[in-house]
């Protein structure tokens, strides 16, 4: 029998006992779930709805460092059996997507041929998440690849004039494109963040703080809390820029703002909470894109034309995941009714619709009848989105998640 998300009486479902043991028991079923990633080859399975293997075997980059970062953090939440897939993952970035030839790390494969041998930002700042996530649980080899993403995306990636990650390369770092983007940069601080809470080198902190300074200290304010997505070589807005549909779309991005909100928190706060403006800004571009993306019938819509309305009004589940977060956050630190409703709105919508009840996991999208369908996603693609909403809100504090996870066991068995 499913258990309620939450008491009707609380003021607050942070701290709500029933809401806790929610979370607590929903993110163990996604780890049970994915566990079924896991196979008797070197790297890992992409998983349909009922949780069996898809047949198709490429596997990108972003699919083996989230396991990775899914699984340590499951480790810091005493989920038993995640060394498994994180020595799984660890191996698999090292044997075949790390590019023995030119260096650096490709982007697909499939088996043991190459796929896309492409050098994306994207997928090293991902390489640079599952290593510090990996260190953190204690992995033996996480050092190594913290230093060698690190060398990497020094030299080919770091713009040090704006403070900012250039997006892709050749498998032999020749030029690929001169597109800059904000995807990259906003995972990129995701990376720097979790990179500094690993080791303590400031750098990491310090270009976070600069790629913050730029999209949510300059563009933010002059687009009316609205992030631009794509950008020249030079880094002004690419207004017109249209590319991949469901990767590079046009316009801006709703589930992007809330990302990028959420960590300017947890930036500021790793910083020692300095006076400033990065609460308020936050606030601004996590208000501004729920009023804009929020649909008549719930859920939120893809991506917005550059005056806030709907340009894509399709309805995924990640950026509910990332709105989850950033309002989990601002509630933690002396959040707002307004914020409060927000998290119980996100948190219904979610539960009525992509949570799967029947085999666990969260379906990735919904059809205009509101239920799952498959026409951008097949299966059920990751693990990463939906436990980080599951996760985030459990702890205290809005940094240093790993050393403040709740043992998920214990929690369910609580009687609330």
């Amino acid at each position: 029998m499913a258990l309620p998300l939450a008491s009707q009486t609380d003021k607050t479902w942070l701290t709500d006992p029933v809401h806790r043991r929610w979370l607590a028991q929903d993110a163990l079923r996604l780890f049970e779930v994915f566990r079924a990633s896991l196979g008797d080859k070197p790297g890992f399975h992409v998983l349909d709805y009922d949780g069996a293997p898809l047949p198709d075997t490429v596997q990108e980059l972003h699919t083996t460092t989230r396991l990775v970062h899914s699984y340590a953090l499951g480790k810091a939440a005493g989920v038993t059996g995640c060394d498994e897939i994180i020595d799984q993952g660890m191996r698999y970035l090292q044997s075949h997507h790390h590019d023995k030839d030119n260096g650096g790390y490709l982007w697909a494969l499939d088996g043991d041929a190459v796929h896309d041998s492409r050098k994306l930002a994207y997928g090293h700042v991902f390489v640079l998440l599952a290593g510090s996530s990996a260190k953190l649980a204690g992995h033996p080899d996480a050092d190594a690849v913290i230093d060698d993403v690190t060398a990497k995306l020094d030299q080919h990636y770091w713009e040090d004039g704006p403070g900012l990650f250039a997006d892709e390369w050749n498998r032999d770092w020749t030029p690929f494109s001169t597109y800059r983007g904000m995807n990259a940069n906003m995972h990129g601080v995701e990376a720097l963040l979790g990179a500094f809470e690993a080791t303590g080198r400031e750098v990491y902190l310090s270009k976070a703080g600069r790629i913050l300074d730029f999209f949510m200290g300059q563009m933010a304010p002059d687009y009316d809390w609205r992030l631009p997505e794509h950008y020249t070589s030079d880094w002004e807005v690419d207004p017109e820029y249209s590319g991949n549909p469901m990767f590079r779309p046009a316009g801006t991005t709703p589930g992007h703002s809330f990302e990028l909100a959420r960590l300017q928190l947890q930036h500021w706060d790793l910083s020692g909470r300095p006076d400033g403006k990065a609460v308020d800004t936050a606030r601004a571009v996590a208000g501004t894109a729920l009023a804009d993306a929020w649909r008549a019938d719930g859920g939120l819509a893809y991506t917005l034309n550059f005056d806030g309305t709907p340009a894509i009004p399709d309805r995924y589940w990640w950026p509910v995941c990332e709105a989850i977060g950033v309002y989990a956050s601002l509630l933690k630190i002396g959040g707002t009714t307004e914020d409060e409703a927000a998290y119980r709105k996100l948190w219904q919508f979610a539960e009525g619709h992509f949570v799967d009840h029947a085999k666990g996991g969260w379906f990735p999208e919904l059809g205009e009848d509101g239920k799952p369908t498959a026409r951008q996603f097949h299966g059920k693609p990751d693990i990463y989105h939906a436990l980080q909403a599951d996760l985030f809100p459990l702890t205290d504090g809005i940094s240093r998640y790993f050393e403040a996870l709740p043992n998920l066991a214990a929690l369910t068995a609580a009687n609330p």
